[in-house]
């Protein structure tokens, strides 16, 4: 019997359309962008196999002996919560906070609105039974999921009053009694050319004349006329120069609808750009799928903040009192935002459906300082091992060829070989100079949106009397 991970390699294989470099590919597993990437999904795939390791990412379906990923438990007690926490932080761990888009964002995002299907049962007569007919299908068996919910970048100045801005935008061509049929693009779709469905929606609050553009759709990443159009890849499957890019590479797409079919079973909004935001906007599933969020960002910073560690110790800065500084910085950072991940879950309360759901005022906290506690972290670790990270050998290799004496000479550091320091600065390197890294720094800084327009999100949600109302009364006692 195949494993998990291996059905999902097969699965790839359904005529999809993956363009990279100007070139249809047909074999995304053998092909060097996408190898190291999925070779680690299929280890975290067969996870849900292994006996030792399930119930760290899983939970027992009722009245089954399969495993489905804990992404799609619905939580009604601690325990539950805690489940799903675990089971982020277990993935989060295995790739290093590396790999941010590994479905189980997407698929909380879907349990979510399955959890709350019958108050959103109001929006739409049939979003109750078409939430519950995905919701079950990609639980048992393993969709991956991503989303794409961003609009091309044409002309920011311009809105859908713009013709030219208006027919790229996604919108629906025509309707029929089998589906619609759309027509336009969507960004970003982290992991595109891997998943099997999309999740495609939009951030903009159209006007009741712009209804063809409001809808919420699922859509098969094989459906014909879809075109998926990656970025260059930042892939290097040279293991030992390139750590990080030889295993992580979360590749980035834009979705082309080339007059695309969406049955109705896929469509679980459209035409009402009201309803359409009411469902972006449902607590239950944004406070499932953001809490996914912040348990990956611990193990993202924990991550930076351990190479820094090793970093200072191996060359011997650790003992300065600015670097100790520095590093200090950097565990204020984890211990923010897992007091965050902790109080989002202890203050959980359930929602009308009786799921409970993490106080998504914390987390909105979280996904919003993060934005710049990682650049942060990122600059941290350049001014710690600073000009050092571009004074490595080109290839790990070099230390067994013709000078290997001066290698071992020359590159030793205080406390580590000279082979092992050169390893430790090319995984720095990964980090903070390559493609992939820097690919990072930008995804950090804009993947939960508008950074700008989430803190001012922040404060025009806030209950601002509670804290006015205490200085009014300090001023009105003092005038007495």
């Amino acid at each position: 019997m195949l494993s998990r991970g291996d059905r999902f390699i097969q699965s790839l294989n359904d005529e999809r359309s993956v363009l990279l470099e100007g070139e249809k590919l047909t074999d995304l597993a053998g092909h060097p962008a996408f190898k190291g990437t999925l070779e680690t999904i299929t280890h975290l795939f067969n996870m849900l196999d292994d006996p030792n390791e399930r119930e760290n990412v899983g939970f027992k379906l009722p009245g089954r002996e399969s495993y489905a990923h804990s992404s799609f438990l619905v939580p009604y007690t601690q325990e539950d919560l805690q489940k799903r926490s675990r089971a982020f932080h277990y993935w989060s761990k295995e790739t290093h906070g590396m790999m941010s888009r590994l479905s189980d964002y997407a698929r909380s995002m879907i349990t979510g609105w399955y959890a709350a299907r019958k108050q959103l049962g109001v929006l739409d007569p049939h979003f109750e039974s078409k939430i519950t007919a995905y919701y079950t299908e990609a639980r048992d068996h393993d969709l991956f999921l991503t989303t794409a919910i961003v609009d091309p970048q044409i002309d920011r100045s311009s809105g859908l009053e713009d013709v030219r801005v208006a027919d790229r935008f996604l919108h629906i061509v025509r309707e029929t009694s089998d589906g619609m049929i759309v027509r336009g693009a969507k960004m970003i779709a982290t992991g595109a050319p891997y998943a099997h469905d999309f999740i495609i929606s939009s951030f903009l609050k159209f006007k009741p004349e712009q209804a063809k553009h409001a809808h919420v759709l699922i859509v098969p990443a094989n459906s014909q006329g879809l075109h998926i159009v990656c970025r260059e890849s930042f892939a290097d499957l040279r293991k030992t120069d390139h750590i990080l890019s030889a295993r992580y590479d979360e590749m980035d797409s834009v979705l082309f609808f080339d007059d695309v079919f969406i049955p109705w079973e896929r469509v679980l909004l459209h035409g009402n750009s009201e309803n359409v935001l009411a469902l972006r906007a449902n607590e239950t599933a944004n406070s499932l799928a953001f809490h996914q969020n912040i348990v990956r960002y611990v193990a993202k910073l924990e991550f930076v903040t351990g190479v820094a560690f090793a970093v200072a110790e191996a060359i011997g800065v650790n003992e300065y009192l600015h670097v100790q500084e520095k590093l200090g910085e950097l565990l204020t950072q984890i211990d923010t935002m897992k007091a965050l991940v902790i109080a989002s879950e202890v203050q959980a309360k359930p929602d009308e459906a009786g799921v409970l759901v993490p106080n998504l005022s914390y987390i909105h906290t979280a996904r919003n300082i993060g934005t710049r506690f990682y650049p942060r972290a990122i600059e941290i670790l350049q001014q710690i091992g600073g000009g050092g990270f571009v004074q490595v050998p080109s290839r790990f290799e070099d230390f067994f060829g013709v000078i290997s004496n001066h290698m071992q000479h020359y590159f030793e550091g205080k406390t580590v070989s000279a082979e092992k320091k050169v390893q430790l600065f090319k995984l720095a390197w990964d980090l903070i100079g390559s493609p992939l890294g820097s690919r990072h720094e930008l995804y950090e800084r804009f993947y939960a949106g508008d950074p700008v327009r989430a803190f001012a999100s922040q404060y025009s949600e806030a209950d601002h009397a509670s804290f006015t109302e205490p200085i009014w009364r300090l001023l009105w006692e003092t005038s007495k």
